[in-house]
Parts: structure tokens; sequence; C-alpha cells
């Protein structure tokens, strides 16, 4: 709740019962904000985990420099501009520098050669206080812009910056030590290949016989844990909400926003976000951007954007990816969640408030909750609508399913929250694994933390023409074959650390997936022994076995069926259950894409093939009509001065 909705209510009397903060007082006393406002502010403050600071500048009743001047004068102390900060001679202190960022502090030495602290408020210095060393245990506090002081951080520790976001995962659970065995892999493969092509000319029938009999157990097992997924999804108790909301009050929470080259969405992003519902005083919106996306930035400058959205420009660098750029902006975020969307998301109004409620709900090894995917596009084109039954079916179906068999799920890269904690502890996101999500889902499990599915909703733009389609989701194979080499180097301390359910989980899911795409075309060739035509393993096998796969093969295609229309069944999907037959014409785009993700991989395994957004015809309509995109129609919080 927001003073806004205090007014609403017709609050009254409240000065007397309500005491004011010390920061309150002086801005009422220098005439800033009035009594009531004060009141009114403070009475968030006892809701919500945050400073009197960013509760007035989120309503918009304080700027920043209303506040810098109050706390100087409250505190006797001066008053650093940007420049003067630009200006200032730091010492060596020895303090991890994403610490700094972290609280927004800055060492510096005053003009008579004492150690200060450049600090945006006292309560971000008192946090810090403890890890400081015995040299700045005394250093006085002057006030200083919070952003100034981290971009003045972020200048100063560049290189080391830069260094720490591409190697923050532990190099046993990172592929970045790729780049330097690419000849030695890169003639592994081609020895693979060359004998793969002697055999295949030498023993042909043979050689397809053990890549038929593959890809008919790898059907079987994707089968099995299909329905097992299915049945645990549907004859699970969903949950049930709390009656009584619980007593301790909201916490902080940042949600990175990775950009690169979105011109074409950026207003729209700033209008859905505007229209989340937690209390602004609490969120803190980091969009993240590259150094040399200078149009990106460009279009972000001439936006006005709201105090609790910031951008934050990460330094270039190898790889270009935005793992790599996550990892950066993490230590300028403030919140105890971190959240994840991406430059076309549209998140349900009410998600932020689901999520931290729910967090506090369940036990600490429960480090992440994934948000359902969908798609505002669906009747696009085939493409379109096929892709949103695959997203339907493996967000409300199997992903679910497999987390309450108690299995470890790959994440989806974006409506994902993480306890900050834990995600510091496990060292962000691989910069190098262009699947950072699906791999940082088995990192959690790997370290004793669960993923939990929540049931709340963000819609994006299904990718709706064939070729993009296929560059994404070679993207997403690759970072799957990525994501398995790495984790299963030792495949003993994974066993160890995972446990014999969420091993084999993670085998059946990983090999099943990867060897369905990529040997999608031996399984196709039972269709000739369903229409009674010549089969390449007539010679080999006896018409009856090769009528019994065939038969596998078709009552598989069926299940899949049945589980798709399954998951689209309900009143928002429920015009695609036609098209749920069709699904496997949809398959051959995915083994094209799994033959290029397997180029990628030998030859250019940290490639990330971008996906453009705002393309479809429903993003473009949507920017003027049902209110996701149309700026005209939005309300914005008390203060804000437009987009």
């Amino acid at each position: 709740m927001g003073i806004s909705e205090l007014r609403h209510m017709g609050a009254r009397g409240l000065g007397a019962r309500v005491p004011i903060n010390p920061l309150g007082r002086e801005l009422v006393r220098a005439g800033a904000i009035s009594r009531r406002d004060a009141t009114l502010a403070e009475m968030v403050r006892r809701h919500c985990d945050t400073s009197l600071d960013r509760i007035l500048q989120a309503e918009g009743l304080a700027t920043e420099d209303d506040l810098l001047e109050a706390h100087a004068r409250r505190l006797a102390s001066n008053r650093l501009s940007a420049e003067d900060l630009a200006r200032a001679e730091i010492p060596e202190t020895g303090v991890d520098p994403r610490l700094l960022l972290k609280h927004g502090v800055l060492p510096l030495v005053s003009a008579s050669g004492a150690p200060v602290l450049a600090t945006g408020g006292p309560e971000s210095l008192a946090a810090l206080r403890p890890a400081l060393p015995y040299t700045l245990e005394r250093a006085r506090a002057v006030m200083a812009p919070r952003h100034a002081i981290q971009d003045r951080i972020a200048a100063e520790h560049r290189d080391l910056l830069r260094a720490m976001a591409e190697a923050r995962v532990p190099e046993i659970e990172s592929c970045r030590t790729w780049g330097g065995t690419m000849n030695r892999r890169l003639r592994l493969t081609l020895i693979a290949l060359a004998v793969i092509v002697a055999l295949s000319l030498a023993f042909p029938v043979a050689v397809f016989g053990v890549f038929a009999f593959w890809a008919c157990f790898t059907l079987v097992v994707s089968a099995g844990l299909k329905i097992a997924a299915y049945v645990a999804q549907t004859s699970a108790r969903p949950i049930s909400p709390p009656t009584t909301a619980p007593a301790q009050p909201l916490p902080k929470v940042s949600i990175l926003v990775p950009l690169f080259r979105e011109t074409e969405i950026a207003h729209a992003l700033i209008a859905r976000l505007s229209r989340l519902t937690y209390p602004k005083c609490l969120l803190d919106v980091i969009l993240v951007l590259e150094e040399e996306d200078a149009l990106t930035r460009q279009t972000l400058a001439g936006i006005d954007l709201p105090p609790w959205v910031r951008p934050v420009i990460v330094p270039d660098g190898k790889p270009r990816t935005k793992p790599r750029a996550m990892n950066y902006a993490l230590d300028f975020c403030q919140g105890d969640i971190i959240g994840i969307f991406d430059a076309e998301d549209a998140p349900e109004a009410d998600q932020i408030t689901l999520i931290a409620r729910r967090f506090q709900q369940v036990p600490r090894e429960v480090a992440c909750l994934q948000g359902i995917l969908d798609y505002y596009n669906p009747t696009q084109n085939w493409l379109a609508r096929c892709f949103t039954i695959e997203y339907a079916t493996w967000f409300r179906t199997l992903m679910p399913g497999m987390a309450r068999l108690g299995l470890a799920i790959p994440l989806g890269g974006t409506t994902l929250y993480f306890r900050r904690d834990v995600l510091e502890e496990l060292g962000g996101w691989d910069a190098h694994n262009v699947t950072e999500d699906a791999d940082l889902g088995f990192r959690l499990a790997r370290h004793g933390y669960r993923t939990e599915m929540i049931h709340t909703v963000t819609e994006e733009e299904a990718n709706c023409r064939a070729w993009p389609w296929i560059k994404q989701r070679s993207r997403w194979l690759k970072g799957y074959m990525t994501t398995y080499l790495v984790h299963m180097r030792r495949p003993r301390l994974l066993y160890q650390q995972l446990g014999p359910r969420k091993f084999w989980g993670f085998q059946a899911h990983f090999v099943s997936a990867l060897s369905q795409f990529l040997l999608a075309p031996f399984l196709w060739s039972f269709w000739l022994v369903l229409f009674g035509l010549p089969h390449p393993l007539d010679p080999v096998l006896p018409h009856g076995v090769l009528v019994g796969l065939g038969s596998l093969f078709l009552m598989v295609e069926v299940l899949n069926i049945c589980i798709h229309m399954a998951s689209v069944s309900g009143p928002r999907h429920r015009h695609l259950m036609a098209w749920a037959p069709t699904m496997h014409f949809y398959t051959p785009l995915g083994a094209i894409a799994a033959y290029k993700a397997l180029y990628e991989l030998i030859f250019k395994p940290f490639f990330w093939d971008k996906t453009t957004h705002g393309l479809s015809v429903a993003a473009r309509g949507r920017r003027i009509s049902d209110g996701g995109f149309d700026l005209s129609g939005i309300k914005l919080e008390p203060g804000h001065k437009g987009l």
C-alpha cells in the first residue's frame, strides 16, 4: 500500500498516533513535505522493509536532492555533487568493490586528508560498516547521489568488475574453459565424424540400426517421463493461498531486465512495468544495457524513467551474453529477491506480491520460484499456435509435474525469482552458457536448493517466423548440450550431490530431449513401415519387429497429442486444442535447430544468437490497442512525470 492509497482511504488524525521519523521531521521543518505526508510515509514504512527515502522518492513527494540536503543538515555533514565525486581521491582500502556497489558507499579522501564515506543515506552505510577495515571505522559520512557513487565505483574498478562478471561461477561448474581447448575439441570432433562416415559407408544398415535403436530407447524414456509428470501434476492438490497475510513486512525486490538492441519495445516495457501493483518503494528495476548498444541507450535517454527504474551499463567484453550482463548488474541491485524479465514480457500486475509472500511462507531451501510463461500472440499463425501449445505443455504440465516428482528442473529464462543470498552463494549465472537458466536450475539442485513452480503468468511474444524460431531454438539446444557436458564432467560427484532420483531424472530429461531432436529422422523412417513401404532395416529385422517399432512410434505420437490437448484444455487456450495434432509437423524445425546447435557447439560455443522482439502483428497492435502496450492509457504513480 502506498501513500496515495492511504489518502484515498481518508486517513485522518494520524499525526498524534504515529511518530515521525527524524528524517521526516527535518523535511517537514524545511518545507519539503507536509506533516500529513510524513505521517503517511511512516505508516507505509511500517509495512515495507525499506527506508523513508525510497518511500518519498517512489511516491514523488521528495527528490533525491531534497533527501540528500536533509540528511546533510541532520547529520551536520557535507553534500557532494556528481562532479565532486568524479574529482575526489579514492584511497586503497581492500574492500570488495561488489560490496561497495551493493550498499552504494564509496571511501574518499577529504580535503584535509582524512577518510570519509560517500553515501546516499545513513541506512546503507550502517549496513556496510561491519565489513569495513578498521581504518574506516571512524570515517565520517558525506552525502552524494547513489547513482553517481555507483558510477564512480564502476569506473574505478572497471576491469576487475568485468572480469568478475565473466568468471563468477566456480570453474568446475562453468564452460568458460572450453575456449582454450577449441583446437583439441575440433580435432576430436572431426575424427569422430570421420569414423561415423566411414562406418556408415562400410556398414550402412548396422549404423542406421544403432541410431534407430537409441532413438526408440530415448523415445520410451521421454514418454515415461512425460506420463509420470502428467500424472503427478494432474493428481496433486494445488497450493492454497494463505488465508491471512504474513506479519512480516514486504521485502525489497530487484528486477533485472537485460536489453540489447531493443529500441522497438523500450517504451512499451516501461509502460508494462508501471502496471505492477507491488509497492514502488520496494521495487528496484534495473535495465541492463550493453556499453556498445548506443541505440537502446539513446532511446531510454528520451524516456523520463520513474524513480524506481534505472539503467546499468555493462562494460563491453567477451562473451557478450545475457548471463554476463546479469552477473555485472547483480551487484547494483538493492533487493533481497532478484527477479528476471525479458524485454517483451508482460507480467500479471500482482505477480511480485505473490512471489514475495510465497518466499515468506516456504523454507529457505526453496531458493527459486518459477512462474508460467505464455504468449499474447497465439493466433498470429500456425507456428505461433504450435509454440503456444508447446509452452503450455511445458510450463503448465511437465515442469510442475517434474517438480512434484522431486526432480531438478531446467528453469525458463524469465519470470524467475531468486533469494539473493543464495544466488550470490552460487556465483550467479555462467556467463559463457547460452542457456544460463537451465544450467542454474541444476546448480541450485546440486547445492541442496529447490525450485517451486508458482501460478502467476507472464505473457511474451511467440516467435512466429521460421528462421528466427530456428535460431532461438538452436541457442537453447546448444545451451542444453553445454549444460549436460559441464555437469557430467564428474558424474560421481554429480550423483552424490543430486542423489539417485534427481541424477537419473537429469539423465532422462537431457539425454532423451537432445536425442529426440538429433535422431528425429530415424524415428520418422518408421512411417515407411506404417504405410507399407520398404524400410532400411528390412534386411536385418523381421517385419513384425519393425511393425512393433512403428506402432510404438505412433503410440507415443498419440500420447504427445493427448498431453498437448490436456495442457491447452483450459479456458485460456481451448481454441488451440484442434491444432494439437499438427505438432508432429512442428518437430522438423527442432531437428534443424538441433543440427545448427551441434555445429555451433563445436565451432562457436559462446555465440549468442539473439532473438529479435517486437516483430509480430500482435506486438505491434498491442502498442496502440488493449492497454498491453498503450502508453496513453497508463496510470502512473503519483509524482511520475510521464513517459
